[in-house]
């Protein structure tokens, strides 16, 4: 009897470490499909932007603003409702139809270049410097899955040549593969980090785009997108971004600033530190972006005394706020740090040129 007693006694501790692990297990990593969304950092843009003959150091700091997104389990859905300004979001609002996690870290990586070039667009256009285009390669965005390339390549991978045809553009992909049947290979060499491949890659017929009409198109079943560089005429005026693993487009506004700012005599922070978000197009066109009241917690953190953010803009009858939704929130925390619209890169010029130089510390 004792014997059965210290049997069933054992059974049922081991049950209960095995059911408190399963919990443990399902609180703490069992993942949500859901992200949380919550303020992330106000980065000195500074010494990430290289200018080939620098000027004085500036007194001031021009900073971009992030938002932190994280994968959610139990807990921390749980917390997000307690611990403030942190929002959930259901996964499939961020990704595109079909699309991995890591498809989109690599879209926003891609698309983070791409805001880099039309910042170094804008500010060489608003100080006259004369520059060009290079089209430096193709790099894939997406591999669709139901494509036999999806075997072999992977978003980040860098297309070399296609058969014999050295690509330089997207549009090298679409000469390389014309001709082509469905059935029909190509050899594909790729760059995937330092190292170079090439892959016997069966192809396909793509699916019909929007608005695109004429005899279907056969190909690998990928996203390409052309990686430019933005080269000015005097290599002293030649400017490069290195922002380590920040992503997507919102930090355009501020690196045009800070190219400006490393082109110019003078300082136009004068002294201040001014953090800000916003797309910019190499016109100098500010642009909506997401996640605003997060970010301007994050400057505030900071110690930014000056916000930039997008002007509100309707579209379609729908508003989108971005001033708005950053002014209330600052206002919520209750920082003396002052919101300023802007719907240029030129309105953000003139607010600074108008400032008075900061004394003291």
């Amino acid at each position: 009897m004792g014997e059965s007693r210290h049997i069933k006694q054992a059974s049922r501790i081991v049950f209960s470490v095995f059911g408190a692990i399963l919990l443990l297990f399902f609180i703490y990593f069992m993942p949500l499909p859901l992200y949380i969304f919550k303020p992330g950092s106000a980065d000195v843009i500074g010494p990430m932007v290289k200018v080939s003959q620098p000027g004085p150091e500036d007194r001031g700091e021009l900073m971009l603003t992030t938002v932190s997104v994280s994968n959610a389990n139990l807990m921390g859905y749980l917390l997000s409702f307690v611990l403030p300004y942190q929002e959930r979001q259901p996964k499939q609002d961020l990704l595109k139809e079909g699309e991995t996690e890591e498809e989109y870290s690599q879209r926003q990586e891609v698309v983070m270049l791409t805001s880099q070039a039309d910042a170094m667009q804008a500010a060489y256009k608003k100080l006259g410097i004369p520059y060009r285009i290079s089209k430096d390669g193709v790099v894939l965005q997406r591999v669709y899955p139901e494509f036999p390339a999806h075997d072999v390549l992977l978003p980040g991978d860098y297309l070399v040549k296609i058969d014999d045809k050295p690509i330089q553009a997207y549009e090298d992909v679409r000469s390389a593969l014309a001709g082509k049947k469905e059935g029909d290979q190509a050899a594909v060499t790729f760059r995937r980090g330092s190292a170079l491949r090439t892959e016997d890659i069966a192809l396909k017929t793509l699916p019909v785009q929007s608005g695109e009409t004429g005899p279907a198109r056969i190909g690998l079943g990928v996203e390409p997108v052309d990686v430019l560089s933005v080269k000015a005429e005097s290599e002293a005026q030649q400017v490069s971004i290195q922002a380590g693993d920040i992503g997507g487009p919102s930090a355009g506004l501020m690196f045009s600033l800070e190219i400006y700012n490393k082109l110019v005599p003078e300082d136009i922070t004068k002294g201040y530190r001014i953090a800000g978000t916003g797309i910019i197009n190499p016109e100098g066109q500010v642009g909506v972006i997401g996640g605003i009241q997060h970010k301007v917690v994050a400057a505030d953190r900071a110690g930014a005394e000056f916000f930039f953010a997008p002007k509100d803009v309707t579209e379609g009858g729908r508003t989108i706020e971005n001033y708005s939704a950053a002014k209330k929130r600052a206002e919520e925390i209750g920082t003396e740090m002052k919101v300023v619209p802007v719907g240029t890169m030129q309105d953000a010029l003139d607010y600074l040129a108008a400032l008075p130089a900061k004394t003291g510390g």
